[in-house]
């Protein structure tokens, strides 16, 4: 039996390559995400302690100067969460484009894969064509040589 040889394999083995490369670029824009998102939950824990201590400080002693320094770092607080919103935003978007760009490396993979599939199945039935008519010439042969 011959040896079935893709003559397009070496192509095939450039699509996994990308493959392989795009799904380590996804995961690099999965982990700058989950980044940008644990920032963001970072400043909403500052601000719950800013409010925090906003609320202890009226309850306390009435330092106007101590409220004034809370509500401004509040307010600051407001302004980063904000910035970091876009930053998350930023980073969906691109682990969006990331993930398509992935599953269009998968399908182009899947079809070199069935076009290296549907190349062997011709190959085995040329192949089993051509074992079938040896075993034919083969019996013929055989044959002809017992009626002599």
């Amino acid at each position: 039996m011959a040896k079935f040889i893709y003559r397009m394999q070496n192509i095939l083995n450039l699509k996994l390559k990308l493959e392989e490369q795009q799904k380590m670029e996804f995961a690099a824009a999965r982990k700058k995400l989950d980044e940008e998102e644990d920032k963001l939950n970072l400043l909403f824990r500052r601000k719950e302690d800013y409010e925090e201590e906003g609320r202890r400080l009226r309850e306390d002693s009435l330092n106007v100067q101590d409220i004034l320094d809370n509500r401004n770092a509040l307010l600051q607080m407001d302004e980063y969460i904000a910035f970091q919103r876009m930053q998350v935003a930023r980073a969906e978007a691109e682990l969006e484009k990331e993930r398509q760009k992935l599953q269009e490396a998968v399908q182009e993979r899947k079809i070199q894969e069935k076009l290296r599939e549907n190349a062997f199945e011709v190959f085995m039935k040329e192949e089993n064509a051509r074992e079938g008519k040896e075993i034919d010439e083969l019996v013929s042969y055989t044959y002809g040589q017992k009626r002599r």
